[in-house]
């Protein structure tokens, strides 16, 4: 397998459209078209520096995954949107390499909190914050209900582990589904 790549980019970037196309997919099958609106909540320029970022994951020169921040409305949060894998190379640990790459960019821009949503048909983006070391700003034992977004923050003050450093292998999505639902895993 090839290695990978962090790239900066900005959403119109050639390298963002097959971010931006499988994640609208993705909120259109699962959200309706709400999904849709989401996308558009938020134009580029929240993306850029210095308030904000989008980074891919590249291999071969290839999107396969990526994500950004923005300046959340405190000013010392950064909040995280549009994390994406495309789908033929999932359960590779790449979220959790482009989450960590976001913490680290936005440490060193000077926030202090990451805050993020996901939505309640997401249960495999639930489990990576949960597993990431996200507090959940929500009871994970209830039901998720009315389609409202489960929301996740993290200090950045805490020493964290270089990006390069995330070698475990990722979880099995019986554990992720066993986090989620806030039991212990089963196998």
């Amino acid at each position: 397998m090839s290695a990978l790549t962090v790239e900066r980019a900005v959403l119109g970037d050639p390298l963002t459209e097959p971010l931006v196309r499988e994640l609208t997919h993705e909120y259109v099958t699962r959200y309706g078209p709400d999904g849709r609106q989401e996308m558009a909540r938020y134009g580029a320029e929240e993306f850029v520096p210095p308030h904000g970022l989008l980074l891919l994951l590249l291999r071969d020169g290839e999107p396969v995954a990526g994500g950004a921040y923005r300046r959340h409305a405190d000013g010392g949060t950064a909040e995280v949107k549009r994390m994406w894998t495309a789908a033929g190379h999932r359960r590779q640990g790449l979220g959790r390499r482009v989450l960590a790459e976001l913490e680290s960019a936005a440490r060193q821009a000077g926030y202090h909190r990451i805050f993020l949503t996901t939505g309640p048909r997401q249960p495999e983006a639930r489990g990576l914050y949960l597993a990431a070391g996200y507090t959940p700003l929500f009871d994970v034992r209830a039901r998720p209900r009315d389609g409202r977004p489960l929301p996740f923050e993290k200090d950045l003050t805490a020493p964290a582990p270089h990006p390069h450093d995330l070698t475990a292998p990722a979880p099995h999505p019986q554990d992720l589904a066993a986090a989620a639902a806030g039991k212990a895993p089963t196998r």
